[in-house]
């Protein structure tokens, strides 16, 4: 083989590894891990049916590739700071992670597979969990509860953290998974770019006045009780002298 055909080769199957991601985020969005099959995959790649095994060794390993691709990519299209400074107030750090979050579930682009891939792992998760959690879910957990643990202040507690944590992200996980219903019952709400940036605003400041509570409730928690006053009164003490 000349040194001139193998850069066309090697480009040639580096276009074909890519079709196969993009086609399997597609199918695996559509049907999920289970039903998908390995011969619609590399129909709509235009690939041959031994192409899956060539290039990933098979399916879950294809599978996993393409959760790692189009979580990375939406993480390059709204990273979790939105450009917002490290240094920046804790609640504006906590909107950008809440705007990150949305966009990223809501993302109306034709190849963004990436809300629906993360959806149907939730419901019928694969082998391919562990290693999601480990390098994507666990590192935005840290994140997100580094911000809960500045705005609460003090010693917080961790299951306090946890659940603050918990309670906001379960906010943008409603929307996503009933919105089926929340369509049905409000037609108005389209889940527009627009639409997601009022969400944001909204589940910012509920979550903020709720820290703020939880925040208020620890600091009377550790507070010293004052010592309690005797029940017998002026009149009575004269009397017994």
């Amino acid at each position: 083989m000349s040194a001139a055909t193998q850069p066309k080769l090697d480009t040639s199957s580096a276009q074909t590894r890519q079709a196969l991601i993009e086609a399997g985020g597609a199918v695996f969005a559509e049907v999920g891990f289970h039903n998908a099959t390995v011969r619609e995959i590399c129909r709509r790649a235009g690939a041959n049916g031994a192409a899956v095994n060539y290039h990933f060794g098979d399916k879950d390993a294809l599978y996993r590739e393409v959760l790692a691709y189009y979580q990375a990519r939406a993480l390059q299209k709204f990273p979790l700071d939105m450009g917002v400074q490290p240094g920046a107030p804790a609640p504006e750090r906590l909107r950008a992670f809440v705007r990150s979050f949305l966009l990223r579930i809501f993302d109306h682009s034709s190849d963004a597979w990436h809300g629906k891939l993360i959806s149907r792992e939730m419901i019928d998760p694969t082998s391919a969990l562990d290693a999601i959690v480990v390098e994507r879910i666990r590192p935005q957990a840290q994140h997100l509860a580094a911000i809960v643990r500045e705005l609460i202040g003090g010693q917080a507690d961790p299951e306090t953290v946890r659940l603050c944590s918990f309670s906001l992200v379960s906010q943008c996980l409603f929307y996503h998974h009933c919105q089926p219903v929340v369509s049905r019952l409000f037609p108005e709400q389209k889940f527009s770019t627009e639409q997601v940036e009022k969400l944001a605003d909204h589940i910012t400041s509920f979550s903020l006045a709720a820290i703020k509570a939880c925040s208020r409730r620890g600091e009377e928690a550790e507070r010293p009780l004052a010592p309690k006053k005797s029940a017998s009164s002026p009149r009575r003490l004269r009397a017994a002298r």
